[in-house]
């Protein structure tokens, strides 16, 4: 199901009379499934299809399975507290804050999501519910009291006295790089922590190590890289506030129960000539 080839062993004659596939990255050329007309992806981006031929030279519909991921992802967020505490209890070392003054507690903290989809919307009901203000997002996750939309408007929604930004964008050329050196002076002002749960191509890798080398920044909680896998000799490795998981967040011993369920749901809707859900817009590449 995690392939990343087509299977060898799959006769031709099957292959001509496949109308629906589904995959992560495993996709035929263009020609050995002519009758393709409907390819469910597994992951809730589509970064993995862009520039490919069959996405790119057809009108074949792609969707993503957005929607499956928000409860996961947004619990991954919540446990970062007691990272220092992991790495105490590695070293045997029982180590107390010297005051209260030192513990920061989550009430009243302002979070901005970079990204208001279906897991920025639970991110917003997850810190609502632990009394943070999500003053960009909306509190119940089904609008936002107060939008912040495109590039033009980024630096405004990083000025706004975030405590902690979560990051849930997709990888398009639009968002490539983002979040850069300038976006790091901004955040500077507060010393905003990074939680980035989207793509690592939308933080320049560069400008966020010199955001850490010079403290404009908290510290970093890192599900998703560039470059991904991250490198062994990567300087992020070393340091104590910053937290990297392997692309990770979004796993649950629920996610294929809910990617066949809306595969299920799109094929019954294809069935009666209504178009799927999360279709991939082919013009902004998610």
């Amino acid at each position: 199901m995690y392939a990343k080839e087509i299977p060898n062993d799959v006769p031709a004659d099957v292959w001509e009379n496949i109308t629906a596939l589904y995959t992560w990255k495993a996709f035929p050329p263009i020609g050995l499934a002519p009758k393709l007309q409907y390819v469910q992806l597994q992951s809730a981006g589509a970064n993995q299809i862009l520039g490919l031929r069959l996405f790119e030279k057809t009108d074949i519909v792609f969707s993503t399975s957005n929607g499956v991921h928000p409860p996961q992802i947004s619990e991954w967020l919540i446990p970062l507290s007691v990272h220092e505490h992991l790495e105490n209890q590695k070293k045997r070392n029982c180590v107390d804050p010297d005051s209260d003054e030192d513990v920061e507690d989550a009430v009243g903290l302002r979070v901005g999501i970079l990204g208001y989809g279906a897991v920025g919307r639970q991110v917003a009901r997850v810190a609502k519910a632990f009394g943070m203000d999500p003053g960009l997002g909306d509190p119940a996750g089904e609008f936002p009291s107060k939008w912040f939309y495109g590039k033009e408007q980024l630096d405004d929604f990083l000025d706004s006295d975030l405590d902690l930004l979560v990051i849930t964008l997709p990888a398009t050329p639009a968002t490539a790089n983002m979040i850069g050196e300038d976006q790091f002076d901004i955040l500077s002002k507060k010393k905003t922590f990074i939680s980035n749960v989207g793509r690592g191509s939308v933080v320049d890798t560069k400008a966020l190590i010199a955001a850490l080398d010079s403290n404009k920044i908290r510290g970093a909680a890192l599900d998703v890289t560039e470059p991904e896998p991250l490198p062994a000799d990567s300087k992020l490795w070393g340091y104590k506030n910053v937290f990297i998981t392997p692309h990770c967040a979004g796993n649950s011993n629920h996610f294929n129960e809910r990617t066949f369920k809306i595969l299920a749901y799109n094929l019954e809707r294809r069935s009666k000539g209504q178009p799927p859900v999360n279709q991939v817009d082919r013009s902004l590449g998610y």
